[in-house]
């Protein structure tokens, strides 16, 4: 099942499956003005994974509200495939959505519950009978077609729900939490099967969630929510290698955030001399006497006894803790400007670690990981 591409005849340019201009949403609540969500523009592309992303209370559920029509905006607009849906109620707006409880019915069967939208619609036994049948096959249900939900995993409740709202061929596919209900294993199983189901039936998913590797592992695109606003949108990959604000920065993934005072430029960089020996190199247009704050990943920075060579970056450290997580070691590091930095080595070998709690030692990294935040 694929989705038709339409195109704007004034323009060739083919439409948002989703556009939000200005949206705003506030709410009332004991004589006062709440303000949920303070001014989005987005435009969501068909056939994308998209994910709106952020902690508790930002706003996205709240704007895939109104994009489902369970909520009207206070001001602006919202287009599904070009036309205008605000007023237009939910079961015209040719979406489904899809929460975290699946909210099955417990006295049908799978296929009774997949089926369940079609039969409402009318739509013809014959019909019926195969669209239901793909459906179970696309989502790897074949088999269990006369199984209550209480006999089904959560992983099978999950994509029953998911084939029940894929059946209707939905132009879009709003998912709220879905994974949330779901253990750590089984969630990070379901998110590659996500993206292969959407990837199969090429409808627009737009999702919600507020855990960060949930969306850095299906989303084609990522809007990063913060108090109401958007504070970034790119590919998961510019999110998390370039973050626009201290606080995506700090939000996607682990990130040391660090601020200095620039001393020279070199080239098309600030050098930033802390003590003797020590250089950090932050790729931008500051000019000396700036404050700058940038950010660097954990996984980016090398752990040494020795001082490096080169010009990269180098700083000095005292470790304060080291963890031993598995696939890699955890190294807390207080450096000589005072800053606590998280360091994430990968442990390719069984050796011992490269330093221990209490050790002097440089930290190093290609200047190239130096992010200056908003740049």
């Amino acid at each position: 099942m694929t989705e038709t591409v339409e195109a704007d005849t004034a323009t060739g340019t083919e439409l948002a499956a989703i556009e939000l201009r200005r949206v705003v949403k506030t709410f009332h609540s004991h004589g006062e003005a709440v303000p949920a969500v303070k001014g989005v523009d987005l435009a969501i592309g068909q056939g994308e994974f998209f994910s709106l992303l952020g902690p508790s209370g930002c706003g996205k559920t709240t704007t895939m509200r109104m994009i489902a029509g369970f909520d009207e905006p206070t001001e602006g607009e919202v287009f599904l495939h070009g036309s205008d849906v605000v007023g237009v109620p939910p079961n015209r707006r040719d979406i489904n959505m899809v929460f975290q409880s699946y909210a099955l019915f417990p006295h049908m069967s799978v296929l009774e519950n997949v089926a369940f939208g079609l039969r409402r619609k009318g739509v013809p036994k014959d019909e019926v009978a195969r669209r239901v049948g793909e459906m179970l096959e696309i989502v790897d249900l074949t088999g269990r077609e006369k199984r209550r939900p209480r006999e089904l995993s959560g992983g099978q409740q999950q994509r029953v729900a998911l084939a029940r709202a894929l059946v209707n061929r939905p132009r879009a596919l709003l998912l709220d939490e879905p994974l949330g209900a779901l253990d750590l294993k089984l969630r990070q199983a379901m998110q590659v099967e996500l993206k292969r189901i959407q990837r199969e039936v090429g409808i627009t998913f737009v999702y919600v969630t507020h855990d960060q590797n949930e969306a850095l592992t299906m989303s084609d695109r990522i809007a990063v929510m913060n108090d109401g606003l958007i504070e970034q949108l790119g590919t998961p990959r510019e999110i998390y290698e370039r973050p626009a604000t201290k606080f995506v920065a700090g939000f996607i993934g682990t990130s040391n955030v660090l601020s200095g005072t620039v001393s020279r430029r070199d080239a098309a960089a600030a050098v930033i001399e802390p003590g003797p020996g020590e250089r950090i190199v932050v790729p931008g247009t500051a000019s000396a006497g700036d404050v700058v704050e940038f950010t660097v990943r954990p996984e980016k920075i090398d752990v040494r006894t020795e001082q490096p060579d080169g010009e990269g970056c180098a700083l000095r450290g005292t470790v304060t803790e080291v963890v031993y997580l598995g696939t890699f070691t955890n190294y807390n590091v207080q450096t000589s400007t005072a800053a606590e930095v998280v360091v994430f080595v990968q442990n390719v070998s069984s050796a011992d670690d490269v330093a221990a709690r209490g050790d002097s030692v440089w930290l190093s990294w290609d200047p190239r990981h130096s992010y200056a935040i908003g740049a």
